[in-house]
């Protein structure tokens, strides 16, 4: 059985709601990262053929809302596991967009949505953090459900410098520490895509050969 509850989860209270809107602002090593982001993301849109309802789980703060509502006929729903992570986002985000915006509280692996209710699953930053496969499928399938037609996901994945990094640092480590991020493997990964009922439309690397960051845009198919 899926885990319906995940550790990480329960870190998101108010305080850390806060510290997260703040950390993508707070160096300007991180702002190049955002703007990065918000470029691959605003492509993958592109990829999906500028989807008219976007389901954007989990929001976290509210990151992508601009670029999202950019388009002008766009509806957008926006969900999170944390109720304090939505408070935040509904505070900081400017009237004009915030209005665009429909927001709700809820869980990846059970999406208070009905079959096929939207064109496009926008899902960024959640995928890095599932360790079991069974809990990947089990989200996979919860937006295969509720899509009609794309999703955006993105992860970690393997075959770059800073995976090769990261693994040998995890091999030196002497103890074991709790690790709530992960690099998977994109043979694997692409295989569960497949598995919940998807073709893989295109992806975008944050830097190709260096960075893990990758972005999927996945096709539903029959």
């Amino acid at each position: 059985m899926p885990t319906q509850e995940l550790t990480f989860s329960k870190k998101y209270n108010l305080k850390h709601a806060l510290k997260y809107h703040d950390k993508h602002r707070d160096t300007l090593s991180r702002r190049l990262s955002n703007w990065r982001e918000q470029a691959i993301a605003g492509k993958a849109l592109k990829l999906a053929g500028q989807p008219a309802t976007v389901l954007d789980l989990p929001c976290g703060t509210g990151r992508f809302w601009d670029l999202l509502a950019r388009q002008k006929d766009r509806t957008i729903l926006a969900a999170d596991n944390s109720s304090a992570m939505l408070s935040v986002a509904r505070e900081v985000t400017p009237p004009d967009v915030l209005e665009r915006v429909q927001t709700f509280q809820c869980s990846a692996f059970d999406i208070q949505l009905a079959n096929d209710s939207v064109d496009h699953v926008f899902c960024m930053r959640l995928l890095h953090h599932i360790t079991r496969p069974e809990d990947r499928l089990a989200i996979l399938s919860e937006f295969y459900r509720v899509t009609r037609h794309t999703v955006a996901i993105s992860l970690w994945v393997d075959g770059n410098y800073k995976s090769l990094r990261r693994r040998k640092l995890e091999a030196r480590r002497t103890h074991k520490t709790y690790r709530n991020r992960f690099v998977l493997q994109r043979r694997l990964v692409e295989q569960e895509f497949a598995d919940a009922g998807f073709t893989i439309a295109g992806h975008f690397d944050f830097l190709k050969f260096y960075a893990m960051w990758r972005l999927y845009v996945l096709k539903k198919q029959p």
